[in-house]
């Protein structure tokens, strides 16, 4: 009796395809370049030049146009803010500069001051974190496969009897 071999060039032949394959794959990694992506209000030189001290809101509204954000305590800064990220293949976005220009106005509505800051000049605020704290301590996979090796095999066990009356006692 014979017993059936695949021929060896056959299989030698879809190794060697299959490396080829990942070889291709893996020297197109480096190649592959960065999405840049601007993001909030988009900064032209000409526009911030014209702006000077003692313009109003209107005029810096006619200029600028609306800030991408205002101070929270009687209007007395306008924020216009610019952001570009950097995303490489399905990693998370990467902000790469930053560019703010701050608008202080005093109380007459009149630019105070003008202000510039950049990616250095801040830190990240996360306001809306996803993440919920939980109270205890978190158990590692092994801790939570095997923390539960010996609750299941007395069966009754943890379920209170039923008319004694002592909660404590069980079946």
């Amino acid at each position: 009796m014979t017993t059936f071999r695949p021929h060896r060039p056959a299989r030698l032949l879809l190794t060697a395809a299959a490396l080829s394959v990942a070889t291709a794959l893996a020297s197109c990694a480096p190649l592959v370049q960065p999405v840049v992506e601007d993001r909030g209000y988009v900064f032209d030189p000409n526009d911030l030049a014209k702006l000077q001290t003692g313009a109003s809101k209107e005029q810096v509204r006619t200029v600028m146009g609306s800030p991408s954000t205002v101070s929270t305590v009687d209007g007395e800064a306008w924020y216009y803010i610019s952001s570009r990220f950097e995303t490489t293949m399905f990693y998370r976005p990467k902000e790469i500069e930053r560019t703010v220009a701050a608008i202080y106005f005093d109380k007459t509505e009149a630019v105070q001051e003008i202000a510039y800051y950049g990616l250095e000049d801040g830190q990240i605020v996360n306001f809306a974190d996803r993440a919920t704290p939980t109270r205890g301590k978190e158990l590692t996979i092994l801790g939570q496969l095997f923390g539960n090796l010996g609750r299941f095999n007395n069966p009754g066990a943890g379920i209170p009897s039923v008319g004694t009356g002592d909660p404590t006692q069980r079946r």
